[in-house]
């Protein structure tokens, strides 16, 4: 367990090389990474495209291990796949052929302790699930399948399944990035509504710098390839923020300041791999 001055996530001068070869040429995807991320934070990272945000996403769910350094999870090291994090990616990726409170199951059916004990909690999970759908707005569309559902629809229900078997962190790959204006806006709302109730940690990755400034307790500004925080900013808007909050000029000057930081990487050295 976390020992209460410690850290949720602490990444200890971590470096990836994404193979032995690459490694030996010293050439890194990321580089010097040093996180620490307090129980029931939200963080956002933002930067430009190919800066090493998704790479951090695999290091962050043990998916990838580090070339170098540590990575302290919950107060435990990372050696392989963390059960105690939920992920939601652009693409909501549902099942075709299940219902929407199927779907939101399904990590219920794959991860342990609950795997064992599905069949004979059934009943209890599909009520949670409903309960989970309700919240995020879906309620009436649980039964319906995916091709029944808008897009934000959809990415309502793969927040729901991310969040199922009620995990301590929250990683979210550019989830709203497919998605019109009005939808994301109100999809930041239901994320900010889940999180303040339930406290899990989130990390965000997005190239929407409103929604990082929204939603997060800190944005960090990624470089670009060999990605490492180049900047840290903390946001400190009272919550619980509204979107009124987003035409405000304390807001705007954030998202101004966090831009002006992007601009100045994307002007720095070769250009940007696309």
């Amino acid at each position: 367990m976390q020992a209460a001055d410690s850290y949720f996530v602490d990444f200890r001068d971590v470096w990836l090389a994404y193979n032995d070869e690459l490694l030996a040429q010293n050439h890194f995807a990321v580089e010097a990474i040093d996180l620490q991320i307090r129980q029931g934070e939200f963080i956002a990272i933002v930067g430009p495209s190919g800066c090493g945000k998704s790479t951090f996403m695999k290091l962050a769910t043990g998916l990838k291990m580090p070339s170098m350094g540590k990575i302290l999870i919950d107060g435990q090291s990372v050696t392989g796949p963390l059960k105690i994090s939920g992920m939601a990616f652009q693409a909501p990726s549902l099942l075709p052929w299940r219902t929407t409170v199927d779907n939101v199951l399904l990590p219920l059916e794959i991860v342990e302790p609950h795997r064992s004990q599905f069949k004979a909690k059934r009943k209890e999970y599909e009520a949670r699930a409903r309960a989970l759908l309700q919240k995020v707005g879906l309620g009436g569309y649980e039964d319906k399948f995916p091709w029944q559902l808008s897009g934000g629809m959809q990415q309502r229900a793969s927040i729901c399944r991310a969040l199922i078997h009620e995990p301590k962190m929250l990683l979210l790959d550019e989830p709203f990035g497919a998605l019109d204006a009005f939808t994301r806006e109100e999809l930041w709302c239901i994320l900010r509504d889940l999180q303040a109730e339930q406290k899990f940690n989130v990390i965000l990755v997005t190239h929407d710098l409103r929604e990082s400034v929204f939603l997060a307790d800190t944005v960090y500004v990624m470089s670009k390839s060999p990605g490492r925080f180049v900047v840290k900013r903390d946001i400190e808007l009272p919550r619980p923020r509204d979107l009124e909050i987003t035409y405000t000029k304390e807001f705007t000057d954030i998202v101004h300041e966090l831009r002006g930081h992007i601009g100045a990487l994307r002007k720095a050295g070769a250009p940007l791999q696309q």
